[in-house]
């Protein structure tokens, strides 16, 4: 898998990360707020595909597990 796979799953874990955060910020759900600035952020810093959707699929369910 390419460049391209990391593109398109960056962009799908941003748009879920960016919903979160408004979610969080608009709730004031601190979980929900950090957990959508780490999936905004995290992609950058992993490049392994499979690392990339583990953690997504990780920290998409964070906030449903940790519930300030």
């Amino acid at each position: 898998m390419g460049s391209s796979t990391s593109l398109i799953l960056s962009v799908l874990f941003g748009s879920i990360g960016m919903g979160y955060f408004i979610y969080g910020k608009k709730q004031q759900h601190g979980v929900a707020l950090l957990t959508g600035v780490a999936l905004c952020a995290f992609p950058y810093f992993v490049s392994n595909v499979f690392l990339v959707i583990i953690i997504g699929v990780v920290l998409m369910a964070l906030p449903y597990f940790l519930r300030d």
